[in-house]
């Protein structure tokens, strides 16, 4: 009897490596962006150094242009005149107080004026003017009393200035006439100065 040998084939088993390719995936670095802090510098300001302009000094007689006026009145017992300093000087000043303001005779007899409350300080720049009014008992009024003087001109000075530098003032009327102060008493009353603006000049 034949044996029939069946031949198994056997399968071999073949083991297919499977090629694992790694599809490149690239990872994308991360930068880390800093922000950049722009820090403010405090700002320097310079100060400028700003000179304050020089005060204008007190006015000095020389520098004035003094006028003595008799004003008309209607009163027998006081009569009025007008003292006026204009500044003739270059540079402005400061007028700082009452005048000094005297009415004599010789060296004899003599009034002087007394001014009432306290002045404020008159900065005249070229050409304005301050203007002091005066009142004084005439001669011959009631109760003005034996002690009189009768003259054409005044001594007068600047406030603060020394007796040195008083000027003579002549007397003159509205008209510009030249007149007299005839006055009694102890004293001759001065208003508080005050601000007169300059003369308009008129140019044809």
């Amino acid at each position: 009897m034949r044996a029939t040998t069946r031949l198994t084939a056997g399968l071999g088993v073949v083991t297919v490596g499977l090629a694992i390719t790694g599809c490149g995936h690239t990872a994308g670095q991360d930068r880390t962006t800093t922000p950049t802090s722009s820090v403010a510098s405090p700002s320097v300001t310079s100060s400028a150094t700003h000179s304050e302009a020089p005060k204008p000094a007190e006015c000095r007689t020389a520098s004035l242009m003094w006028t003595l006026v008799l004003l008309p009145t209607k009163s027998s017992s006081r009569r009025h005149a007008r003292l006026t300093a204009a500044n003739n000087g270059p540079k402005t000043c400061v007028f700082a107080g009452y005048p000094d303001f005297i009415v004599h005779n010789g060296k004899a007899n003599s009034i002087e004026g007394v001014g009432h409350g306290h002045p404020k300080k008159v900065t005249l720049h070229k050409g304005a003017r301050v203007t002091v009014d005066l009142q004084y008992t005439p001669r011959g009024a009631q109760g003005a009393g034996d002690y009189c003087v009768k003259e054409g001109e005044a001594l007068v000075s600047a406030p603060h200035n020394p007796d040195l530098e008083r000027t003579n003032v002549p007397v003159m009327d509205t008209h510009h006439a030249a007149a007299q102060i005839d006055a009694c008493g102890d004293s001759i009353s001065m208003s508080l100065p005050h601000y007169t603006p300059a003369l308009a000049t008129t140019t044809r």
